[in-house]
Formats: C-alpha cells, sequence, structure tokens
C-alpha cells in the first residue's frame, strides 16, 4: 500500500501535469496494475487479481473517451480499436485466467507509451499539445485513480 504521502505527491504531480505527460502516467499506471496484477495471479490472489484488472481497464476506458474522434484522424480511429481490443483481452484474461492475454496487453502498453514519450519530447508536440483544450486533462485527472 501507499503511504499518505506518497498518494498525495501522486496526485499532485497528475494535477499539475501537461496533456502528454498525463497520457504517459496513464499508460504507466495501467502497466503497473497488470504487472501487479499476474503477480497476484501466481499466488493465487484472484480478487486482487481481478481489480488490479479492473483498474487498468478505467485506465483504457478513460483513454478511449478522451480521444477527439473528429479531429483525430486516423490515429484517434486506430487507438479507439486498440484500447477496446486490449480491454477485450482483459475481459478474457479475467474470465479464463489467463496471464497470457494481460502479458499482452502489457506489450501493446509498452510500446504505446514508448511511442507517446518520444512524441511529447519533440518541440511540436509540446505546441500542439499546449492549443489542445484543458477540458480533456481535467476529466482525466478527475477520474482516473493512479
Amino acid at each position: 500500500m501507499m503511504t499518505y504521502g506518497q498518494n498525495q505527491y501522486r496526485k499532485t504531480q497528475v494535477a499539475t501535469v501537461d496533456r502528454g505527460r498525463l497520457i504517459v502516467l496513464l499508460y504507466e499506471g495501467a502497466i503497473s496494475f497488470l504487472t501487479k496484477a499476474k503477480a497476484c495471479q501466481t499466488e493465487g490472489d484472484i480478487p486482487t487479481w481481478c481489480s488490479l484488472i479492473n483498474r487498468a481497464q478505467d485506465i483504457l476506458d478513460e483513454l478511449n473517451a478522451s480521444l477527439n474522434m473528429e479531429n483525430g484522424g486516423d490515429i484517434a480511429i486506430n487507438l479507439r480499436r486498440l484500447y477496446m481490443f486490449m480491454g477485450d483481452l482483459l475481459v478474457k484474461a479475467k474470465i479464463k485466467n489467463e496471464p497470457e492475454a494481460v502479458q499482452e496487453v502489457i506489450r501493446m502498453l509498452v510500446s504505446l507509451n514508448e511511442a507517446w514519450r518520444e512524441a511529447v519530447a519533440k518541440p511540436e508536440a509540446q505546441e500542439v499539445l499546449a492549443r489542445q483544450p484543458q477540458q480533456v486533462a481535467a476529466q482525466l485527472r478527475g477520474s482516473v485513480h493512479i
């Protein structure tokens, strides 16, 4: 369990981060939950296994809901498909108790996270992210618990 101080630090970090970095943090949160879930499954702690998968699914749902389908073009469409596919894999993992499906989602999230890290590090990306409505970032900050 996180201590009170760690929780407060994490909340402050999420509340003050830019939109691109927030997406990276969400990916990292989902990866962390799924990695812990795999350990719980190995130990036979199925309730915690399911709970941690649910938390990762919540993050995927928020990432999906934050996509700008009007202006996002093919990238938004493909991300939506990928988030839905990952969500389906996680449902399968819970129902059939399949850690391989969780590992596949982790692999995809790590790949996406690396791409986002590279993208948000570029000055052009910072300009685009600065022009995006802050409403989406505020919405994400309030609904996902990392």
